[in-house]
């Protein structure tokens, strides 16, 4: 598959995912954004953000040649508001720059970092498609956390026990 066409069917594929993932982040209130499941588990604030932050390693693996995590900024949330629309402003720019993906751009070398440390490194298209199932992954442990907490887990690919009709 071309980078074109590739990336236009990733661009599908996080619209796909962006409904459900938006009825997640929408129910986490923010008194909840420093509990933890378990000593060594991020808190729940942290996992929210990072999902809502996950569209815009897209971005940045379109527009650089490499990320490094502990220069990344991340959003410094109040409320959930703030997570929903930081998301929603992550989907949509990286929604925008796939679809301006010409070929040969994603066979560019990129280099995950962590404090000047190579973590990995693979082409921009190899990068992009891990994007998803990290999102995916992480929303899983977000409606983990959801139910231990007891605030309803939406319908993700087909009914939760919390739907009325299930």
């Amino acid at each position: 598959m071309d980078d074109v066409t590739f990336a236009k069917a990733f661009a599908e594929e996080l619209e796909a995912e962006t409904p459900a993932t938006l009825k997640c982040l929408e129910r986490i209130p923010p008194e909840l954004f420093g509990w933890k499941p378990h000593e060594k588990s991020m808190s729940f604030g942290y996992l929210a953000t990072l999902i809502a932050e996950i569209p815009f390693w897209v971005t940045t693996i379109l527009t650089k040649n490499e990320i490094d995590f502990v220069e990344m900024k991340h959003l410094r949330a109040q409320t959930t508001m703030d997570i929903v629309t930081h998301f929603d402003d992550n989907v949509a720019h990286a929604s925008e720059l796939l679809l301006q993906v010409h070929d040969g751009a994603l066979s560019v070398p990129f280099t995950l970092k962590r404090n000047g440390q190579v973590v990995l490194a693979s082409t921009k298209r190899e990068s992009i498609e891990s994007t998803i199932n990290h999102l995916v992954h992480h929303r899983g442990q977000l409606t983990v956390y959801m139910r231990l907490n007891d605030i309803p887990v939406p319908s993700i690919y087909g009914p939760s026990a919390d739907d009325k009709h299930f």
